[in-house]
């Protein structure tokens, strides 16, 4: 039976999925209904994909899978005014960061939900997207789930109260490299080399650096400790940032973020 897929909110992460299913017949999705409170951004979606805007209320009874994609305090709003239009032949998945899944059946009462944390790698195909079902769900959903994933994203499935930890660490994370990024290659500048070509280099050197992670099985201690000949550069090098203790401020900003994450869900 052919499937409707409805969206709320249409940013970067909603449209990733949605441009995801080359062929929507692989989870057997028809038709795409959007609604977002930027206009530009649901022309976005209507002129790309064929969506059709349709207000939420209209929305959420027309279609046989949400696609939550706002901010955590309008996902609350949405789903407390919503809560009638719900009924459990729909499935909810939710890519909102925080909100547990309790908190999201508490809103709409015993309706199939899924909670999902992607990152943006997820938006050049080379993501990752942890989920998570609640208590109405049969492995059709989680299957559903999948799919529309698919094309973006390696998949895991696992228990909830793991994704807020995941979600500091892997939500966030592309920023964590793009910090390191940064760092290096404005330390590039220093030694008098111009920023593209810095770029270019940091984006092979860590490239080829996580191919060689995923390949050989190694450690990261190991592999870095290959690359640390004693005396050399590169032991000056991570001496120096041992000493300024930049292991240690990484490990404190996942905290950080773990306990921002958990906030949402207040």
């Amino acid at each position: 039976m052919p499937l409707t897929l409805g969206i709320i909110g249409g940013g970067q992460m909603a449209h990733a999925i949605v441009q995801g299913q080359s062929d929507r017949r692989e989870i057997g999705i028809k038709d795409i209904l959007i609604n977002d409170i930027n206009q530009e951004r649901t022309a976005l979606f209507v002129r790309e994909f064929k969506a059709e805007h349709r207000t939420i209320p209209e929305l959420i009874k027309a279609s046989d899978i949400i696609l939550l994609a706002v901010k955590p305090q309008q996902a609350r709003d949405v789903l407390r005014d919503t809560k009638a239009l719900w009924s459990n032949d729909k499935l909810l998945v939710s890519i909102v960061a925080g909100i547990k899944l309790k908190s999201l059946e508490d809103l709409i009462g015993q309706i199939p939900v899924v909670r999902t944390v992607p990152n943006t790698p997820c938006l050049a195909g080379m993501g990752v997207v942890a989920i998570s079902g609640g208590n109405y769900i049969d492995e059709r959903h989680i299957k559903i789930t999948e799919r529309l994933f698919i094309n973006m994203a390696k998949c895991i499935i696992i228990e909830e109260n793991y994704l807020n930890a995941i979600t500091a660490f892997s939500g966030s994370g592309p920023a964590y490299f793009y910090y390191i990024a940064e760092a290096l290659r404005d330390g590039a500048k220093d030694l008098g080399l111009d920023s593209q070509l810095a770029e270019f280099l940091i984006v092979e050197t860590l490239r080829g650096s996580m191919e060689l992670l995923d390949k050989t099985g190694e450690s990261p201690e190991v592999l870095r400790e290959k690359v640390s000949t004693p005396g050399g550069a590169t032991e000056a090098a991570i001496c120096h940032l041992e000493s300024r203790e930049v292991k240690a401020a990484y490990r404190e900003a996942v905290q950080r973020a773990f306990q921002k994450v958990g906030e949402f869900n207040g």
